[in-house]
């Protein structure tokens, strides 16, 4: 079935977040909140999607490419906000409203609610749902025949008939329009208070002769709106629970879901195996048979196959097959581990090249170098790469066997198969198969104790 127009409503809608950022630009698994029905209408193929903002904006450096936006000018509703997309709107296939800040609508819904609409030849049709408690929700009202009269709207049961609050129906805020007497019954509709509420074009429709339908879904998720971050923190369980859920039908272990943070765009391999509280965030791939955790974090990273990444942190790094890192690692952006190379137990690397096979085993930094395959770089390792003005590289080549606590003063060179001594302060070139010693002669000074402690008699 062939999508029309989907019109996703971004402006107007009330907030308690309490924050100086646009509502519907907050955070949801990686994905601001309004892309997310963004991407339900684009993952079902609809022929245009169009976002109608507020006046103010806010929301158009949130938004993915290949979407139209309408402005509504003044805020006057859902009726006003889609006479605001009017002329975006393809008159000659089904039209689809939603909210913006209703997350949790899929793509697999606006395609069966586009079927339906066309296979009951409706003009209208509302998805609908049964609640144990409608509280607050738009009852459906239909008449002797069960045919949709109107919607009632609940949110002040003051003056409300029993019987209607008895009606466990509600209105989700999801419609398909055939769009011309969509258009031509809206403009109709008598403003309230200001605003022209969306579902008051259903009994026009009705009376001009057009077919007014509903199409059933189960359970409650179309009405989880976010207006206050509770009810963020709410739809974030239940959108982390289908993401977690997607990735373990695909062969990825999830030891612990409960304590475990995968963002919407982030790619796992099969096999992988995702250790307690840990969170893979932004866009970060992850091939297959890799081990994750427990307590890694991965921000934008590409890891390859078979990768061990434990209690480390890890940002915009590409750690390739085979690679380790961790314990109490920090990788920060730039890093690359090449395959089967280590970043070992407190060691931070950052913009670096670490080599096929070379190793950082422990309690170091290696910022702005390139490290050859078959290196070890002992316990205590630094480069300095900064003299106060500028960023330096540092070279160490293949194979090369660098000794504890050595400090490479940038910018410098050591060729392949050298040493370095224990202690040393490497701040020239140290040639190929040679050892670099940079460190006073050791001393001893006998009967030093004795000494001393004669002096603290006196």
């Amino acid at each position: 079935m062939s999508l029309g127009t989907v019109v996703i409503l971004a402006a107007g809608r009330g907030t308690r977040m309490r924050s100086a950022k646009p509502k519907l630009a907050h955070d949801l698994c990686g994905r601001p909140l309004i892309g997310w029905p963004v991407a339900a209408a684009l993952e079902a193929q609809a022929g245009r999607v169009v976002v109608v903002l507020a006046a103010d904006g806010g929301l158009e450096a949130v938004l993915p490419g290949g979407v139209a936006t309408a402005v509504q000018e003044r805020a006057d509703g859902t009726g006003g906000a889609v006479l605001a997309a009017a002329k975006l709107i393809d008159l000659d296939a089904p039209v689809i409203i939603l909210a913006g800040d209703v997350p949790l609508v899929d793509a697999q819904l606006l395609r069966d609610l586009a079927r339906e609409h066309a296979a009951g030849g409706a003009d209208a049709t509302m998805v609908t749902v049964e609640l144990d408690e409608p509280r607050g929700y738009g009852r459906v009202v239909r008449d002797a025949h069960g045919a949709v009269e109107r919607v009632v709207e609940t949110k002040d049961e003051q003056g409300v008939a029993a019987e209607l609050l008895a009606v466990r129906e509600v209105n989700t805020g999801v419609f398909a329009f055939s769009p011309r007497i969509l258009l031509e019954q809206l403009a109709r509709v008598a403003p309230v208070a200001g605003e022209i509420y969306l579902p008051e074009v259903l009994p026009l429709i009705r009376a001009a002769g057009g077919r007014v339908e509903t199409f059933a879904t189960a359970g409650g998720a179309l009405l989880a709106g976010v207006n206050d971050r509770a009810q963020l923190a709410s739809v974030r369980e239940e959108c982390q629970r289908r993401i977690l859920a997607r990735h373990m039908h695909a062969g990825v272990t999830i030891v612990q879901p409960a304590s475990t943070c995968v963002d919407v765009g982030v790619e796992i391999g099969a096999d992988t195996v995702v250790e307690p509280c840990s969170q893979l965030l932004g866009t970060t791939r992850v091939g297959s048979g890799a081990t994750i955790g427990p307590h890694t974090t991965l921000i934008d990273c590409v890891l390859g196959d078979g990768v061990r990444a434990l209690r480390s942190h890890v940002v915009e790094c590409e750690l390739r097959s085979g690679a380790t890192v961790g314990p109490f690692a920090y990788l920060r952006p730039g890093a690359l581990l090449r395959e089967r190379a280590k970043a070992g137990t407190f060691v931070e690397i950052k913009n670096s090249d670490i080599g096929e096979g070379a190793k950082v085993p422990h309690l170091s930094y290696v910022g702005d170098a390139d490290v050859g395959e078959g290196t070890n770089l002992g316990a205590g390792t630094i480069t300095a790469n900064y003299d106060y003005v500028k960023k330096n590289r540092t070279r160490i080549g293949a194979r090369v066997k660098g000794g504890v606590h050595t400090s490479y003063l940038a910018p410098v060179s050591v060729e392949d198969d050298a040493w370095t001594a224990a202690g040393s302060v490497i701040n020239r070139d140290v040639p190929a198969g040679a050892l670099g010693v940079a460190r006073a002669r050791q001393r001893n000074i006998e009967g030093y104790d004795e000494r001393r402690s004669d002096a603290g008699d006196d």
